[in-house]
């Protein structure tokens, strides 16, 4: 009873932008934020959307953009891969407002137009062509045109498309993602890269990306900031169809395998020549792990009976090659001192610090003996690091 008004929460990202603004000068730069509350919406239930589910949203705040781009589609993609999925299951399909607004800018669509344009845009597949006409007529819009010009964005050759997809090499296999210009977003509040992870029959498993303007809009000074949610319906139907989700046993034993909240690694750059552009792959490959040749051969058969599970130990096993995923991290400081990098190693309790001399070796040192291995083979790290060893 009463006359109060209370709001079921929709979404988090204005809220975090809001917690961020009010006290950005105390935090650092990228703040990383995750969390997994409960969100609601207003609509009929159906397989996949029901009124109240759980979303895991990941957020990358500050720092810079492409990097920060990168490692938001790559959190969402591994955690997929570590749940068993492959890029025959999922896919990202990515794209960015700017480039989009460019290519309405030389289809006649004036900036003032945006606004109506992205949501029809993000809406073409499900709009028949009549539907798509009568919105261009209502506003002056010459729809050929527009769809001329998102096709051209689609072809792979495009150099604005090629220039935007090399920010994700560093950390995302190429059957994993490609672009797609109809993905725009439906919120206001997007400014730049914009994506969604795709799953088969074309059900979004995960979206977000780039809101440069929320956090000033708050308050803040201003902030780059990019983020993704993936919701539990969704995805729970998806690893149901697909026979991932362990029982008994298995279930228990997949729960009792988490990854280590101490550092297995942190990854330094010595400065030498090629050795600042190994930092961002190798972290993503030691977070990533390496699954063993039998594991492979399996999850690609037709035959699912002959798929190995994601929770089964012959996937990591390292005496057939394997690596389980390790909790690796970076420093994002300016300085090259190696000295001071170390020192940040040692403040967050890493186990071993991974020094790279050039683009293909490194030193291996452990943080706790003080041993060190020089000249490794950047193939080797990991398994190393998961034996514990550096001699």
């Amino acid at each position: 009873g009463g006359d109060d008004t209370y709001a079921l929460r929709p979404e988090f990202t204005p809220t975090l932008a809001r917690m961020y603004a009010t006290r950005a000068k105390q935090l650092s730069q990228p703040t990383k934020w995750f969390c997994i509350p409960n969100f609601f919406r207003a609509e009929r239930p159906q397989r996949g959307r029901l009124r109240e589910f759980f979303q895991w949203n990941v957020d990358v705040i500050g720092g810079e953009k492409a990097e920060g781009d990168a490692e938001v589609v790559s959190v969402a993609l591994e955690g997929l891969r570590a749940l068993g999925m492959t890029h025959r299951d999922v896919v990202a399909a990515l794209s960015d407002r700017e480039i989009i607004g460019g290519a309405m800018l030389s289809a006649g669509v004036p900036e003032s137009s945006f606004e109506s344009v992205f949501p029809l845009i993000d809406r073409l597949s499900k709009l028949t062509r009549a539907e798509m006409q009568e919105f261009a007529a209502r506003e002056s819009l010459d729809l050929d045109r527009i769809m001329a010009a998102l096709d051209r964005l689609d072809d792979p050759s495009s150099p604005a498309v090629r220039s935007f997809l090399a920010r994700f090499d560093a950390v995302l296999e190429g059957d994993w993602r490609r672009f797609q210009a109809a993905i725009v977003r439906g919120l206001a509040y997007y400014t730049g890269m914009v994506f969604e992870v795709i799953a088969e029959g074309e059900r979004a498993v995960a979206g977000g990306g780039r809101y440069d303007n929320l956090i000033e809009l708050f308050g803040g000074p201003p902030t780059p900031a990019c983020g993704f949610g993936m919701g539990d319906v969704v995805l729970g139907n998806l690893l149901e169809d697909k026979g991932l989700i362990p029982e008994g046993c298995e279930l228990l034993e997949a729960l009792s395998r988490p990854m280590p909240l101490r550092p297995d690694a942190f990854v330094i750059s010595s400065g030498k020549e090629g050795a600042d552009e190994q930092v961002t792959p190798l972290v993503a490959r030691l977070r990533r792990g390496v699954e063993t040749p039998r594991y492979l051969e399996s999850r690609s058969s037709d035959a699912a009976a002959k798929r190995m599970k994601p929770w089964d130990a012959a996937r990591y096993a390292p005496e057939e090659g394997g690596c389980a995923p390790l909790h690796a991290r970076r420093s994002y400081k300016a300085t090259k001192n190696v000295g001071k990098l170390l020192g940040e190693a040692n403040a967050c309790h890493a186990r071993f610090a991974v020094i790279l001399e050039s683009g293909e070796h490194c030193s291996l040192k452990n943080l706790e003996t003080g041993e060190q291995t020089p000249d490794l083979p950047l193939a080797e790290v990991g398994a190393r690091i998961a034996r514990g060893q550096t001699m």
